[in-house]
């Protein structure tokens, strides 16, 4: 049985870092949003005798895409057959459209696909609080794949709540070719704020997990509308639909990363800088980067903007949100 499985991307709509923890891990406030690029996942199980003891394999053309047990995929393709209780060869190809080290979460995403795809190829089903289980056993990005749609993500990241869908929105997605480490860039996020420390006495750990508190009230206010905590009012023209991009810019989401990243990486603050010129209403760093975005008024502006960018020798797609319904319905390509 060969199953194939679109595997979406996502952005983050503010990113906040805290504390780090004693796990090593960072706490984190963010608002994932899958958005309609993706890779392709096909996956193939052969459930005969001869091949119940030939386990797992990767394939993948793009040499940076590790195929042993260090790949999201097989990690979690050997967590699925042993919660489902199954011995089969299990090949998975990844068919790569989404950048590496990108801060789309491709490589997570990936990894989710891999588990809907063994679902559906053995005809069995994990309940969803397993799914979530097993997703957050391998990386902090994955639960929220296992959701879709619009996403809260606290804790590490890994502890996900189902937000109401934000509307449909026009995006442009600008991929350099640089690519971001995630954990340096975490690196360079404690070195800055262990410096402003001492030299200000200002952001301590405790000041930054009050500072985090702030931040969910503030998105909190932001998702609900409630501009009597802190959130602008709905639009009266379009409600909640016709308001989004005010609501981001006015409310101040941001990306912590960006304080980071740009200093380092001057040509990824260019970027952003273009996406605004280019008619983008908010623009940000996805995730630690390098991928960054803009949020269109209209699917028209967005295609023109994102012809504009190319011009300018830059990688840019234009592309949408996606509703948590469209997250599902599209995922599945066939099976055969």
């Amino acid at each position: 049985m060969t199953v194939a499985v679109r595997s979406f991307a996502k952005i983050n709509l503010g990113l906040y870092i805290g504390s780090p923890r004693a796990d090593g891990f960072h706490d984190l406030r963010t608002v994932y949003q899958t958005i309609a690029l993706h890779d392709v996942i096909r996956l193939s199980v052969d459930r005969t005798s001869k091949a119940r003891e030939s386990g797992i394999e990767i394939l993948c053309d793009d040499p940076r895409v590790p195929r042993d047990s260090s790949n999201t995929c097989y990690r979690i393709a050997a967590l699925v057959m042993q919660a489902l209780a199954t011995r089969a060869k299990v090949t998975v190809k990844i068919e790569k459209r989404l950048p590496v080290q990108g801060g789309l979460g491709a490589a997570s995403s990936n990894a989710v696909a891999t588990m809907l795809g063994l679902e559906r190829a053995l005809n069995k089903r994990l309940d969803g609080a397993t799914r979530l289980r097993i997703a957050a056993e391998v990386g902090s990005d994955l639960p929220l794949f296992a959701v879709g749609g619009t996403v809260l993500g606290v804790g590490r990241g890994e502890e996900v709540y189902p937000l109401p869908d934000l509307p449909s929105t026009a995006v442009v997605v600008v991929t350099p070719e640089t690519g971001v480490s995630t954990p340096k860039a975490f690196a360079d996020w404690d070195s800055r704020t262990d410096n402003r420390t001492r030299a200000e006495s200002g952001l301590t750990h405790s000041a930054a997990s009050d500072r985090l508190i702030e931040v969910g009230r503030v998105l909190s206010a932001w998702l609900s509308g409630n501009p009597n905590a802190g959130a602008p009012a709905a639009s009266k023209s379009g409600g909640r639909a016709g308001s989004l991009l005010s609501d981001l810019v006015r409310a101040g989401i941001e990306n912590d990363f960006e304080t980071v990243v740009f200093p380092q990486l001057p040509e990824l603050r260019d970027i952003k800088r273009a996406l605004v010129r280019a008619g983008s209403k908010y623009a940000s760093l996805s995730g630690s980067g390098s991928t960054l975005y803009g949020l269109f008024e209209s699917e028209k502006a967005a295609v023109k903007a994102a012809r504009q960018l190319r011009k300018q020798g830059l990688k840019a797609t234009a592309t949408r949100t996606l509703t948590r319904r469209e997250h599902w319905t599209w995922s599945l390509l066939g099976k055969g």
